[in-house]
């Protein structure tokens, strides 16, 4: 006999808004630009206005890059920076991001953000890229127990075909993760 599955609170503002790594570094021309960066901080500033608090969180490098990171680096020499250099700093037109976590991985699920959203609460999940750092994320908030709500239009990857991609491999773990359009949440 199979039990019932749990629904993910995905209706109004029941989640909490995480706003990944919107920086500088992924604005800016350069290695690590998003094309479509400008559009998702477009639709995360009106998630903001519609009465979502966001947390925010930013990707700053260690700069003992432990492990694979030094290879990692050694592929974008250009991001060698300080964790101070401006390149780190968030951009958010229209969004109050009063303090962020800030992690030196692309996942930026820990022990922080579990201790801002309970088990069983909902993620509703924003920023860049796609491919990289949401996806990181939304891995391990699920695997912690909680419910992922994945806003596309508000997530920006390396490419339209790679935040595509990202989209749909989140997808098939639904009811765990879920993909939606800002217009369902405002």
């Amino acid at each position: 006999m199979n039990s019932p599955k749990p629904e993910a609170a995905t209706s109004g503002v029941k989640g909490q808004l995480v706003v990944i790594d919107m920086q500088q570094a992924f604005r800016q021309p350069g290695d690590w630009h998003i094309p479509r960066y400008d559009e998702a901080a477009r639709t995360i500033a009106r998630l903001a206005g519609a009465g979502f608090q966001p947390i925010t969180t930013r990707f700053v490098p260690d700069p003992a890059e432990l492990g694979s990171w030094s290879s990692y680096y050694n592929r974008w020499p250009s991001m060698r920076r300080d964790p101070a250099d401006p390149i780190w700093d968030l951009v958010l037109p229209g969004v109050d991001a009063r303090s962020s976590i800030d992690l030196p991985t692309f996942t930026k699920w820990g022990e922080a953000m579990a201790q801002r959203i309970p088990v069983g609460e909902e993620l509703i999940l924003t920023g860049v890229a796609t491919d990289c750092c949401v996806l990181a994320t939304a891995l391990g908030a699920a695997d912690a127990g909680r419910y992922v709500t994945v806003v596309a239009d508000a997530c920006a990857g390396q490419s339209d075909v790679a935040h595509e991609q990202a989209l749909t491999l989140m997808q098939l773990l639904s009811p765990m993760i879920n993909v939606v359009k800002s217009e369902t949440l405002l």
